[in-house]
């Protein structure tokens, strides 16, 4: 049995039918499941002999009408759809760099039936071993790195970001160096300034749009390291 029957035979068991019922006549599930399926094969970007990188995040953009249709089901479709996708990168020997999500869109401009895809790759993002401040420094950071829609303080005298495992910040992206970034912390008495240093990667970084080898950086300021954006906040969420 293929990963798309498996996939419909779930989805009958959970729903009991209701799909069927519901999307008679506009969009299928399986549809949209095959569309993810291409999505992923023709996203496969090889890295190595044996590893080819392909997207893990997927928004699914529909019309207004299927879209509301489809509002109850959302939560179990979503389910399906990760666990179709995770099955069929296993069958290929594909890898993603991060956590598989599916994502659903009203957008005003797609017709009854219609749906369209966008995918992107979405780096995991993890805090190294050693790095783990106390609560009061997290509250008391200099700034704060938006990285994959997680949030992750910076404390004095600064944090490192890269691929390796020594890092404060781990990025599994392929376009990420081991060790790539720095982002340094320097305190004149109430006035704290943030440097963001290259650290000799093998892609460079670019900062605020320029492709340098350091740059002073502020609050709404934007790092892009291979294929990962790291946005600098001086409040955190919630502050």
């Amino acid at each position: 049995m293929g990963v798309l029957q498996r996939f419909e035979r779930r989805l009958e068991s959970l729903v009991q039918g209701a799909f069927t019922r519901t999307f008679q006549y506009e969009v299928q599930p399986v549809e949209i499941a095959a569309a993810i399926q291409r999505e992923i094969d023709n996203n496969a970007q090889i890295v190595s002999r044996d590893r080819s990188l392909v997207p893990n995040d997927f928004v699914v953009e529909l019309g207004t009408a299927d879209y509301d249709r489809m509002a109850a089901y959302t939560g179990t479709l979503t389910t399906q759809l990760v666990e179709l996708a995770r099955e069929h990168a296993d069958l290929q020997h594909y890898a993603f760099t991060g956590p598989v999500g599916v994502t659903f869109e009203r957008h005003e401009d797609v017709g009854t039936g219609d749906f369209r895809i966008r995918s992107s790759v979405r780096a995991g993002v993890d805090r190294g071993g050693s790095y783990d401040p106390s609560a009061t420094a997290e509250q008391q950071a200099a700034a704060y790195l938006i990285i994959n829609g997680t949030q992750h303080p910076v404390v004095a005298p600064g944090i490192v970001l890269g691929r390796g495992s020594e890092c404060d910040i781990r990025i599994d992206d392929p376009g990420v160096s081991r060790r790539h970034l720095e982002i340094r912390v320097y305190q004149q008495g109430a006035q704290v300034q943030l440097v963001a240093v290259d650290l000799e990667s093998t892609n460079g970084s670019i900062i605020d749009g320029a492709r340098v080898p350091q740059a002073q950086v502020s609050d709404g300021s934007r790092i892009e390291l291979g294929s990962t954006v790291v946005d600098v906040r001086r409040h955190g969420a919630g502050r």
